[in-house]
């Protein structure tokens, strides 16, 4: 079979890779039907997950078809639509039983794409299927499907949950790549009182007032003021800082009010100032971390119903074997105008592009 193979930093291609095979009682093999590439996937290409190691597949996310099960699969049977996620789970260790799947201690956590092989090939072995896979609900698309594996899990639990958005907040969203749009869509689950998107791109500041911020400021043109303007000089009741990189994780400590809360999403490859020479006297509370997906099942329902915009954050789609090509398009989002890249699913004969 072919998979997109990471060979060390800047080195990669799609190429011929051993097909899986069942290698414990939990594992299921799924045939690849639609996969995405992800923020942090970059990451592994510029060299700031070192743990990952050259020859890996990489990919954490996909919807497929379950064509294998091993002896002790209880929830899927082949034949099986699955949407794959990001995250994998024991059920059994101490952070498992508590709903911390990310920090599975039992062989899970983040392991697709990360220190085993991933979802960025025509087919993918899946560890813990039990918990690991979730059968589709109806005849739900697979591009609506693959952005819940990892893009709405992480923004809702890590942005919105973990922030403590409530009704009547002000909101502030730093950074409206896929996971800021996504936090900005789900955050209104919670009836805000307003949502401020922040972000260096025009286009990327269009598609948050699509998808449902009520102000926008250029990220290099004072956003702080703006906030503060907004909120007769507080800052923000909720921070969510969805870009990765010191300086704005540092304007995001400057915009939240006193007794407010950062909620860090972004992937750092660089150590980012705390300061707690002014931030301790504001009883901020600043919080990070790793999916869970404990909301998946959740977030499956309500895009099955229509719910969510899921598939509108998707703006180009190619065939699995132009991976290259839409890796490119992908970290060229600036002057592609990408937001989310699909590789198969049900137009996967086309590259396309949707119109903003």
């Amino acid at each position: 079979m072919k998979g997109f193979v990471f060979h060390g930093p800047g080195q990669s291609s799609w190429e011929d890779v051993p097909d899986p095979d069942i290698m414990d009682s939990t594992d299921v093999i799924v045939r690849v039907d639609a996969v995405t590439i992800c923020g942090t996937d970059l990451h592994i290409l510029n060299g700031d997950v070192p743990e990952v190691p050259p020859g890996t597949v990489l990919g954490h996310e996909a919807v497929g078809e379950v064509v294998e099960i091993a002896d002790e699969v209880r929830t899927v049977q082949p034949g099986d639509r699955v949407l794959v996620s990001c995250i994998t789970a024991c059920g059994r260790c101490r952070y498992c039983r508590e709903g911390m799947y990310g920090q599975c201690r039992g062989g899970g956590g983040w392991i697709l794409g990360h220190l085993i092989n991933g979802t960025q090939a025509e087919y993918v072995r899946v560890p813990f299927a039990d918990l690991s896979v979730h059968p589709l609900p109806g005849a739900m698309d697979s591009q609506d499907a693959v952005l819940l594996a990892d893009i709405f899990p992480t923004a809702y639990e890590v942005g919105v949950v973990r922030g403590h958005v409530r009704p009547g907040d002000t909101v502030a969203v730093v950074g409206t790549g896929p996971i800021g749009l996504a936090a900005i869509a789900t955050a209104q689950l919670y009836a805000p009182e307003r949502i401020v998107a922040v972000d260096l791109a025009p286009a990327r500041l269009d598609a948050a007032k699509r998808f449902g911020a009520d102000a926008v400021a250029q990220a290099d043109e004072g956003p702080e003021q703006l906030v503060a303007d907004l909120t007769d000089g507080l800052g923000a009741d909720v921070v969510i800082e969805a870009v990765g990189v010191p300086e704005s994780f540092e304007m995001c400590t400057r915009m939240v009010r006193p007794g407010g809360h950062v909620a860090n999403i972004g992937v750092h490859g660089k150590p980012a100032a705390l300061h707690l020479e002014d931030l301790w006297i504001k009883d901020v509370t600043i919080t990070t971390g790793l999916v869970d997906t404990f909301s998946t099942p959740t977030l499956l329902r309500m895009a099955a119903a229509g719910r969510l915009p899921t598939s509108s954050l998707i703006t180009h789609t190619f065939p699995l074997d132009l991976m290259e090509e839409a890796y490119d398009v992908f970290g060229r989002a600036a002057s592609t105008g990408a937001l989310k890249v699909v590789l198969g699913g049900e137009q996967h004969e086309v590259v396309a592009v949707r119109a903003a």
